[in-house]
């Protein structure tokens, strides 16, 4: 059965926005990088991959309910912060507002009775729960490291140990 036209006309956008949001990611491990922290970088990298399997998780979503997917031009990110914490802090701010986007298509696909829709959103919406968290504890941790180097080092080298989890996606 294929996607209602308003479902379908979100679900695109949000492809879009889960592209951008690895761009986002992509930028700011690069910054990060040029910042003398491979920790952090690795984390940036393993935050743009995810991005990148929401938006292919979307993207198969919409083809096997048979309709069509339209890729629109990818918006540029900003490519450098002036801190850490201003990086995770833009981060924590992007992870809100994709959450706000998640919760509007929901509500959208609730409105035109799309339940199978809303299923999918309901695991998008607990993945964000777990990015938002995941990011504050970061910046809480910064904050309490102020400009201390030995916290930021061994915070670099925590973050450094980051994996991808392929499985929690194609759930």
């Amino acid at each position: 059965m294929e996607l209602k036209p308003k479902v379908l006309e979100a679900i695109n956008k949000q492809i879009n926005r889960e592209l951008f949001s690895a761009y986002l990611y992509m930028s700011m491990a690069a910054d990060l990088t040029i910042k003398g922290l491979p920790g952090f970088t690795n984390w940036m990298r393993i935050q743009a991959q995810e991005e990148m399997m929401h938006a292919d998780k979307f993207y198969n979503y919409v083809l096997e309910r048979n309709s069509r997917v339209i890729l629109q031009p990818i918006e540029a990110p900003q490519h450098e912060w002036k801190s850490l914490l201003d990086i995770f802090e833009a981060s924590l701010e992007h992870e809100k507002t994709v959450t706000k986007m998640l919760e509007n298509i929901l509500e959208l696909a609730r409105n035109e009775k799309d339940y199978a829709t809303e299923i999918l959103l309901q695991w998008y919406i607990t993945e964000q729960v777990e990015e938002e968290s995941s990011v504050t504890k970061i910046i809480d941790d910064l904050k309490l490291a102020g400009d201390a180097k030995s916290p930021i080092f061994m915070l670099d080298r925590e973050l450094g140990q980051r994996t991808l989890n392929t499985t929690e996606v194609q759930a």
